[in-house]
């Protein structure tokens, strides 16, 4: 019996996927709510943000239109529900490489650009993140750079 629950316990701790399509899945929930979180950070969501948002999801993971509001929904519990970024910024780093971990800094950036004002909360959360992820400060910054050039021609 004490051996049943500290195997229980352990697997709260760090519950392993038991499939690679779920593992997939709980990436992408982790990139999603960690978007979601970047919309919420600065007190205030406009539209472009949602945007934004529904644009990274849509087109980053090919989710077809009809299942992106769904997608969005289970991501804002997730990030509600959420005591810290570890959790996410753990999952992403144990699935993607390098290159993945970026792209979801840009994404971040994209996110935090989208209403026209870079707030302070914005880019500490994505100093944060990058950090969680190991993405190192002068690749951030050089994402951040390419975002806001993107930016400055739309």
């Amino acid at each position: 019996m004490l051996q049943r629950l500290i195997e229980m316990i352990n697997n709260l701790a760090d519950p392993e996927p038991e499939s690679s399509a779920l593992a997939v899945e709980d990436y992408k929930l982790a990139a999603a709510a960690l978007l979601v979180h970047a919309t919420l950070v600065d007190g205030k969501v406009d539209d472009n943000e949602k945007f934004k948002l529904r644009q990274l999801l849509r087109d980053h993971f090919n989710l077809p239109e009809q299942e992106v509001d769904a997608f969005i929904k289970l991501a804002k519990r997730e990030e509600h529900e959420a005591v810290d970024l570890y959790g996410f910024t753990r999952r992403l780093t144990k699935q993607l490489d390098a290159e993945g971990r970026m792209e979801i800094i840009e994404m971040l950036w994209e996110i935090a650009f989208s209403d026209g004002v870079l707030h302070e909360y914005e880019s500490h959360l994505i100093w944060r993140v990058a950090e969680l992820m190991h993405v190192s400060t002068p690749d951030r910054i050089r994402l951040r750079q390419l975002v806001e050039a993107r930016q400055a021609k739309t």
